[in-house]
Formats: structure tokens, sequence, C-alpha cells
């Protein structure tokens, strides 16, 4: 039998060279901007107020206005941004009654996980969860400058090891729509922990662990609700402290 000849045809041995391969198409692209936009939003990277400049996002993603543009319109429908009245879009501001909101709905929602979680949760994911928890006091003993995206990203790694223990898969995109609309909230917080040395969420974090691995789901649930209050309690209270010195400023005006 004569040997198969190779295709001389330039375009075919082009096609023929790649041809595991499938292009990547607008879609994916956009997936893409809009996952690294929702990360950044999870973990505080953007300010509350602060405006998303298209030009200055897509260079930065190095994509066209196309792609980033519907990421933030995905963005804006799941209340992780808000369009203003000029038509650009920004982080939402922080206020009492959207902190009052979130929390509320984390505690019920994420508790409700936690709790389904208790009995799915293994010796093993116990290691994990004391392992992040560690890692995570740690990070926040380095004063170091990113030291407010590194705890950010372990707090994040550390709820949702439990989280997906609880096989909900109703109940999980919901508590992860709570965290892209907490995202100005995890900054704030971030900065009230940051000029607080010594000021942690961790000793919470210790105290979850011991109840998962009591399976005590009461006292786990409690445990994540004190988590989660701490940081919005003192978020609040430098609400409070704002509103007072713009009061009294006013009076003295």
């Amino acid at each position: 039998m004569a040997d198969r000849q190779i295709p001389t045809d330039p375009n075919l041995s082009k096609a023929a060279s790649v041809a595991g391969l499938t292009k990547v198409g607008r879609d994916s692209l956009q997936e893409r901007v809009y996952q690294e936009l929702r990360r950044s939003l999870f973990h505080g990277v953007f300010e509350a107020g602060q405006v998303m400049r298209m030009q200055a996002l897509a260079d930065t993603l190095d994509v066209s206005m196309m792609p980033v543009r519907e990421a933030l319109a995905r963005l804006v429908s799941e209340q992780a941004l808000e369009v203003l009245p000029s038509r650009s879009v920004r982080v939402p501001l922080i206020t009492q009654e959207r902190l009052n909101d979130l929390a509320h709905a984390r505690c019920l929602i994420e508790g409700e996980l936690v709790r389904m979680a208790v009995a799915n949760l293994t010796r093993a994911d116990i290691r994990g969860l004391r392992d992040l928890t560690e890692q995570c006091e740690a990070a926040f003993a380095n004063l170091s400058p990113d030291q407010a995206v590194q705890t950010s990203m372990l707090n994040h790694d550390f709820h949702y090891a439990i989280y997906g223990a609880a096989r909900s898969s109703v109940l999980l995109p919901v508590a992860q729509s709570l965290w892209l609309q907490s995202g100005p909230y995890v900054r704030a917080a971030a900065t009230i922990y940051g000029r607080t040395p010594g000021l942690t969420a961790v000793h919470h974090h210790w105290a979850l662990v011991e109840a998962l691995d009591q399976r005590d789901a009461a006292a786990a649930v409690t445990a994540l609700h004190q988590d989660i209050t701490q940081s919005f309690n003192l978020i609040r209270a430098d609400l409070l402290r704002d509103a007072t010195k713009q009061e009294g400023k006013a009076g003295n005006g």
C-alpha cells in the first residue's frame, strides 16, 4: 500500500496542526472578564462608591470594551454594581439600611448552610479548616500591604470549604450573591482591621471549627453568626461616628 501523502496546501496544513483546539469565542472572553471582576468585588478590591470606568478596566484586562460592558451589565443585574443617572456604573455606597439587610440575609442563608454541612464534613475537612484558620491568623499578624487581600481570600476559602459540604445547589448560589454584594463591606472591614492591630475575626473561626468537630450544629451556627456580625458591627460603629462628626460640624456652622 502506498504511503498516504501529507497535504501540501498551506491552509489545510495549518488547520490540521491545530485540529485539537477550538477558537475562544467572544462569550468565553466575556465570561473570563466577568469572573475576574467578580473575584475582585468578592475580595473588596474596589471601594464603595468607586466608578467602574470601562476604558480603564479594558486597558487593565487587555481586552476590548465589549466584554467589559457585558460583564458590568451582569454585575449590575446581580446588584453588585449600580447604574447612576449619568449611566456610569459604580460600586454601591455603604449605608446603614443596606448593611443591616446584608448582615441579616447572610446570617440566615449561611447559617443554614453551616447547619446542613455539619453531618457531611470529614476529619480531613476539619483538618483543612484548622489549617486555613492558622494561615488566616498568620496573615492578620503580618502587617504587609497586601494583608487585606490575603485575609479576604483565606476567609473566603474557609467559609466555602464549609458551605460546599452542605451540598445545596440552591442555597450556595444565594450565598455567593450575598458575598458579591458585600464586597464594599469586606474592604471597609479590612481597613478597620488594618488600623487596629490585634483585632481579628479568627477567634470566631476557631469556635466554628470546634463546634463542627463536635458535630454541634447549634454552636456552629452561633459562631458563624458572631463571625459575620463582628465585621458588620465594626462598620456600623464607623458609620455612626462619621454621622456624629457631620452633625457636630453642621451644628458648629
